[in-house]
């Protein structure tokens, strides 16, 4: 592996929305550069309080860049170390596959093995709390008995990857996987996948005929509820269906293109060096969103994207709005993905903090319960603290959930990992 770092003292971190807290100012903090046992590039961030420690809690999402995230001064003011993990690819989920982003994980954990660190907690956020499971679940397996390859078909390389088991797990605001996600929040109502507009007014979810009144008073009836459901699985079926296709159809061109060499067709060529890319349009229409009876907590109307489901559904930025085949499979289908905190729970038997935030329009009080439910950790702990899905307060002036979320983790870290 190799590495390149640089430290500094630091006074903490730009005064962002995202993180508007400083670390101490006697942190230092190194930056490295990392490549993974299968040849890519990441990088990660370090950062040490004053007293040395042999303890450090990692963050990591599959996409996001999380250097500034707003827990890191919480733990470094605890007395332990923090690592900020960057993907291979942040930003973009176009060709992301859960099973190689394991290699990400893996370099990082095995780079702090290597300067000293004895116990390694992961802290997973949103998306990330399906990646740290998946992880786990995967670190705890012989290398043989690991997923041999991506359900688009590419080889995973991890039954020889070295997989360092974390001491503990963390979850702030966890929701049940990617795909799980999206299960839940895509438009059933789209007919055509290459007409964005195309809607069945029968599963319009915006339609007041099914129950649509806007923040005031929308309630969906319990038969359009289950037609809703059995049409967002249908259309996650056949995106995957064609996922698939596009797979096969370059696979197969491939294989003439070796077979034949220099007398491949020029088509085959093509098709060949081809990577289709996915448009998945109406991506966030979670029924929940708007009918706030349904697994009811202090939410408000609308949903991560924003209060206006026309605007965040029909809009450019949603979920798995651009995707390779293989990225889809791998990440946001429901139905292939294998980085799924509900699939992976059982298998992690670590002491296990559950941070679930009061007002969030992601994680549902319903789906959180279910997962702390089905972890296979004696040791675990749920907390259910008023904040938004990034912590921030649900009322104006009102306190921060993350500061809360802060001081829970802090106490959980004490009494687990006492220096």
């Amino acid at each position: 592996m190799n590495s390149h770092a640089s430290s500094q003292a630091t006074a903490g971190f730009l005064n962002t929305d995202w993180n508007p807290r400083n670390v101490p100012a006697s942190t230092t903090t190194t930056n490295v550069v990392l490549r993974t046992a299968d040849k890519a590039a990441t990088s990660g961030s370090l950062y040490q309080p004053a007293t040395a420690t042999d303890t450090v809690v990692c963050v990591m999402h599959p996409r996001e860049f999380m250097a500034c995230h707003y827990l890191i001064p919480d733990i470094v003011e605890a007395g332990y170390a923090a690592w900020s993990q960057a993907p291979r690819s942040v930003g973009n989920d176009l060709r992301l596959e859960h099973e190689l982003a394991l290699h990400d994980v893996a370099a990082g954990l095995n780079h702090l093995q290597s300067i000293g660190f004895k116990r390694i907690i992961l802290l997973g956020n949103s998306g990330g709390a399906g990646l740290y499971a998946f992880y786990t679940e995967q670190a705890s397996l012989p290398g043989d008995e690991r997923i041999a390859k991506t359900p688009g078909g590419r080889p995973t390389l991890l039954a020889e990857l070295n997989m360092p088991i974390p001491a503990g797990l963390v979850f702030i605001g966890p929701h049940p996987g990617q795909g799980a996600l999206l299960m839940n929040c895509i438009d059933p109502s789209v007919t055509d996948e290459n007409d964005p507009l195309s809607i069945d007014p029968a599963l319009d979810p915006l339609n007041p005929g099914n129950g649509f009144n806007g923040p005031s008073d929308t309630r969906y009836s319990p038969a359009f509820i289950q037609r809703y459901r059995e049409a967002q699985h249908e259309r996650v079926a056949r995106l995957d269906q064609q996922a698939r296709e596009l797979i096969q159809r370059r696979q197969a061109a491939r294989k003439r293109v070796k077979e034949l060499g220099r007398d491949a067709s020029a088509e085959d060529r093509r098709v060949a060096a081809h990577t289709p890319i996915i448009n998945v349009w109406r991506t966030d229409a979670d029924l929940r969103c708007f009918d706030l009876s349904l697994d009811p907590s202090e939410r408000r109307f609308g949903s991560l994207w924003g209060s206006d489901p026309y605007v965040s559904n029909y809009g450019a930025v949603g979920f798995a709005r651009q995707c390779t085949p293989e990225s889809w499979l791998s990440t946001w289908s429901a139905l292939s993905s294998n980085a799924s905190l509900a699939r992976a729970a059982y298998a992690l038997t670590q002491p296990t903090l559950v941070v679930e935030y009061t007002g969030d329009q992601a994680c549902f009080p319903g789906d959180v319960q279910k997962i702390f439910d089905a972890l296979g950790a004696a040791d675990k702990q749920h907390h259910r603290v008023s904040g938004d899905h990034h912590g921030r307060s649900i009322q104006p002036d009102g306190p921060l959930g993350r500061r809360e979320a802060g001081q829970r983790l802090a106490t959980w870290l004490h009494q687990h990992f006492a220096q």
